[in-house]
């Protein structure tokens, strides 16, 4: 079973950037349309990278275990 935990860390990681720059592609995208919700789109992104970064840590701590 420990080969399992070879293959689930490399793959959080790669689905943790995906995600964060699909991410960070939309927010961007809406910045550009409209300037002045900037501060929230911004303020919106950060939390949900911050979130996906977790999650990628907590697949390390498991794929650890």
């Amino acid at each position: 079973m420990e080969y399992l935990s070879v293959f689930a860390y490399p793959l959080a990681v790669i689905a943790a950037t995906t995600n964060i720059s699909l991410l960070g592609q939309a927010a961007a995208k809406n910045i550009a349309r409209q300037p002045e919700a900037g501060g929230t789109i911004q303020t919106v992104f950060i939390l949900g990278a911050a979130f996906i970064e977790v999650l990628c840590l907590l697949a390390f701590v498991l794929a650890l275990m």
